[in-house]
């Protein structure tokens, strides 16, 4: 995670929250910036998500939303995300 991201952000609204809480993969995350990319996204976690991987937003009664790396999410607490493999290989018939 860079320093960038770890650094509370003190500016802006005081009823915002200090720090955003997400989950990716189940583990939770404090995030201080309000829009992260999904290459951002894709950061957080050590190691990074790899290219081999695609990144879902879980949309609660609704089709999960694929996050690309240029996409600009805006974060909210209890916000969720998944990673699946990119390129999957049906098995044989």
């Amino acid at each position: 995670m860079s320093d960038s991201l770890r650094k509370d952000d003190d500016r802006g609204d005081p009823q915002k929250p200090k720090a955003f809480e997400i989950k990716i993969d189940r583990t939770t995350y404090k995030v201080p910036q309000s829009v992260l990319t999904g290459e951002e996204l894709r950061r957080l976690p050590e190691p990074d998500v790899g290219l081999d991987r695609d990144l879902f937003e879980v949309v609660p009664s609704g089709s999960d939303l694929k996050i690309e790396a240029d996409a600009k999410v805006e974060l909210r607490n209890g916000l969720r995300f998944f990673t699946a493999p990119a390129q999957i290989n049906p098995g044989r018939v």
